[in-house]
């Protein structure tokens, strides 16, 4: 505390002096308020209720409100206020349900005053009125606000805000009748204290609940509203409709909201959990906060101005049963540590770095922006002198454009919308996704699409128990070639020493291997020939024809006046009569042209002899005696994904994890199916790409990510009748049985699209409410709103 300093402040003749400082309380607190002089604050919690006078150097207790013999549920207080025009005044909000009013005036110990026992549940926030000595209001959790005269033993007005919590309360300091309440399911409403029948004015701020609200204490129509999204919004309400003129960003929910005094564009935050400092921020720079308290070691619960012209002081409680004072100018300034530097990609590819400024001289040559897309851009924004952050973090931005030949991201956007990504077989999902890539000229892609085709939807191996050679026959299923080499490119003792290892060893005739009626799994001779490594269901015989060619022999078009070709028999004992192999030159020389088998001739693995003086050996076997494994492939194939990822195209990697499913999810962690899911989802809706980007959410193998168009899409729906919220049921109103969906227009029941008017409950056939709008602004049911159709 000792490099803390000390301010004064002259307000209206006295001065307000302080520092710095904390005390220690005897529990958590839960709200605090100060009085109308600034000399006095009251803390207020479950276990805690006590006044203190702020001192110069320290706080001092001054009165004890906790007294009697017997705790009372009335005294654990969700909130305190301290009424500005009688500084004897407080009131506070029990958790049982009870509003307390107190009178420090009185001589006695006890100086409760008057108990409202009209709310059902917690009451989570009290409001005096700003310039009436004896309104109070209150708001419950029970969804009721009720309207006190402290003349009266009870209220004079109830209003139902047909919303489950009442988070929030607050009456406007400019206008006398209006104030503002939130509630749990992120709505804000503007109520008339004359009228508690409803509300003037309701619009949804935030997604989840609206936890603090704060008028503008110069500026008539500006609200701040705090909620569970963790924003900051503030809110014109002087139009037609509140418009959102700034939104903070915090990093927690945001439990309370404070204006700064005599400063128009700052106000303060505290968070509900996780973060337990208290943010100033300067709603004009809503990323960075202009100062930060890092007093508290738990969640701050409560924060006030001293007074409410001194923009110096800031009072706070806190969960960590402390109390602090916290001057301005001792607070943490995080913009003057942010970083000036930053590199960001563009949407088609455009690259912007900024630098500090002092770092770019005015000489380096960079040209100024003038629509030449092949130089790099560079741009600087004249700073106004009178704009707050000229000094601070000033840079300056460089921005380089990609050739307007290669910039183009229209394959994305084709390839996003044309893409089949659900609905069909797996084989007609690859073959048209390649399609779609070979057209918009991604061979590459269209490459890996067919592949993945072939891979899990082609037949696969058959059995050896059925290899039998297409000779004579009409078989269709051959033996499958898994490998062949030419005999002249090796040694000349290989082809010799075969010949001879298998003449001495092997006395199985080859004849067998080309009879189809003769397969090579029965035979029990079937062994690997002594002094070779190939296994013995292979050919072997003397061939005509180009290295590496293998043609399927035709056994339709037989040539007769062509030789017969016959294995040698010196050294193979016959078992029965050899069959002839017939031949084809002609035919295969027609077939030169195309050396790939295809159609009935793939599942065929024959010899074609073309030249004599080159030796072919052919071995085929089947690796397996039925299809491939399904997780054969699946180290490839999550291989593939993440080359695809690494090089940018998310798109591709998260097309396929779709098409694919559960073949490949298991091989790939959750972490990097989120990373490319989330990465190519915005991609689309940068693209403005939003249906897509939903089928892609709802089509995710990412738990993660599927539920993302599940959050915060709780529709709340009232009956436009009895205004009563309505159950999950059905579309017939518990309370007054009458069907909410009917149409204003034909005033018929909505068994389609039913669209309605968020400010008056009114609605009806979509096509109904549309044509009514085109030739009117007000409501077609005739209760005088003005509705408005987008």
């Amino acid at each position: 505390m000792e490099k803390m300093s000390r301010v004064s402040t002259a307000l209206s003749g006295s001065a307000l002096t302080g520092r710095t400082m904390h005390c220690h309380l005897d529990a958590p607190a839960n709200a605090i308020s100060v009085c109308r002089d600034a000399a006095q604050v009251v803390v207020a919690g479950r276990s805690i209720f006590k006044i203190y006078a702020i001192e110069e150097e320290q706080f001092v207790e001054k009165l004890n409100l906790r007294v009697g013999r017997k705790p009372s549920l009335n005294l654990s207080c969700a909130d305190v206020v301290w009424h500005q025009m009688d500084e004897n005044l407080l009131a506070t909000a029990a958790t049982n349900g009870v509003v307390v009013t107190w009178n420090l005036g009185r001589p006695s110990r006890n100086k409760q005053d008057q108990l409202f026992t009209e709310h059902k549940r917690t009451v989570n926030k009290v409001c005096f009125h700003p310039t009436e000595a004896h309104v109070l209001l209150s708001g419950s959790q029970d969804g009721f606000m009720k309207c006190f005269d402290l003349r009266r033993k009870d209220s004079v007005s109830t209003f139902s805000g047909q919303s489950e919590s009442v988070r929030d309360v607050q009456f406007s300091i400019r206008d006398y009748f209006t104030f503002a309440s939130t509630f749990e399911n992120g709505n804000v409403q503007l109520w008339d204290i004359r009228r508690p029948d409803r509300c003037e004015r309701m619009f949804t701020a935030h997604n989840g609940p609206v936890f603090c609200c704060d008028w503008h204490p110069e500026d008539r129509g500006w609200l701040a509203t705090g909620g569970r999204d963790k924003m900051v919004k503030v809110w014109d309400m002087t139009t037609h409709r509140a418009k959102e003129i700034h939104c903070v960003q915090t990093i927690a929910s945001v439990a309370r909201v404070k204006w700064r005094p005599e400063c128009r564009h700052h106000l303060a935050t505290c968070s509900m959990m996780v973060d337990h400092n208290i943010y100033v921020w300067d709603v004009r720079r809503p990323f960075v906060p202009a100062a930060m308290f890092e007093e508290h070691r738990d969640v701050t619960t409560g924060i006030a101005w001293r007074h409410p012209h001194d923009p110096s002081f800031l009072l706070s409680g806190s969960k960590d049963s402390t109390l602090c004072q916290h001057l301005f100018r001792d607070a943490s300034q995080p913009v003057e540590r942010a970083n000036p530097e930053g590199l960001c990609y563009g949407l088609f590819g455009d690259l912007a770095f900024a630098v500090k400024e002092s770092l770019v001289a005015a000489e380096s040559g960079r040209k100024p922006y003038a629509g030449d897309r092949r130089h790099p851009i560079f741009f600087k924004r004249k700073l106004d002198p009178a704009e707050p952050f000229s000094g601070l973090a000033s840079s300056a931005l460089s921005v380089f454009e990609t050739e307007s030949s290669g910039g183009s991201m229209s394959w994305f956007v084709d390839t996003a919308e044309r893409y089949a990504l659900a609905g069909r077989p797996l084989a007609e999902l690859c073959e048209h996704n390649a399609k779609v890539a070979r057209e918009l000229g991604r061979n590459q892609v269209a490459q890996t699409w067919t592949m993945l085709r072939i891979i899990y939807c082609s037949p696969g191996l058959v059995s050896s128990a059925n290899l039998n050679h297409s000779v004579g026959k009409g078989s269709s299923c051959g033996l499958p070639l898994m490998n062949s080499f030419n005999l002249k490119d090796m040694g000349p003792g290989l082809g010799s020493e075969t010949r001879l290892d298998r003449s001495k060893g092997d006395t199985r005739s080859d004849a067998a291997l080309l009879d189809s009626s003769a397969t090579l799994v029965t035979n029990e001779d079937n062994e690997e020939t002594e002094g070779s490594d190939v296994p013995a269901d292979y050919l072997l015989g003397d061939v005509e024809g180009e290295d590496d060619e293998l043609y399927p022999l035709d056994t339709e078009h037989v040539h007769p006046e062509e030789p017969e070709y016959v294995l040698p028999q010196e050294a193979f004992p016959l078992r029965h009569e050899i069959v002839d192999t017939p031949s084809g030159p002609e035919h295969l020389q027609d077939k030169a042209d195309s050396p790939h088998v295809s159609g009935n001739e793939a599942d065929t693995a024959s010899l074609a002899p073309v030249d004599s003086s080159s030796s072919l050996l052919s071995v085929s076997h089947a690796l397996y005696d039925s299809r491939l494994p399904p997780d054969f492939f699946s180290v490839l194939v999550r291989d593939m994904l993440r080359f695809y990822a690494e090089q940018g195209d998310v798109q591709m990697a998260v097309s396929v994890l779709i098409v694919l499913g559960e073949r490949v999810r298991k091989d790939i962690d959750e972490q990097t199916q989120e990373h490319w899911y989330t990465s190519y989802i915005d991609l689309l809706q940068r693209f403005c790409l939003w249906n897509v980007s939903n089928e892609v959410v709802k089509l995710s193998t990412s738990r993660a990510v599927s539920c993302l168009n599940q959050a915060s899409t709780t529709l709340h729906v009232n009956c436009s009748h009895c205004k009563r919220p309505m159950s999950s049921r059905g579309w017939v109103c518990d309370r007054c049985h009458r069907c909410a969906s009917m149409c204003a227009v034909c005033h018929h029941v909505v068994k389609g699209l039913f669209v309605w008017c968020q400010g008056c409950s009114h609605g009806g056939h979509l096509q109904h409410i549309m044509k009514w709008l085109e030739g009117s602004s007000h409501c077609p049911a005739g209760c005088g709103h003005l509705c408005e159709y987008s």
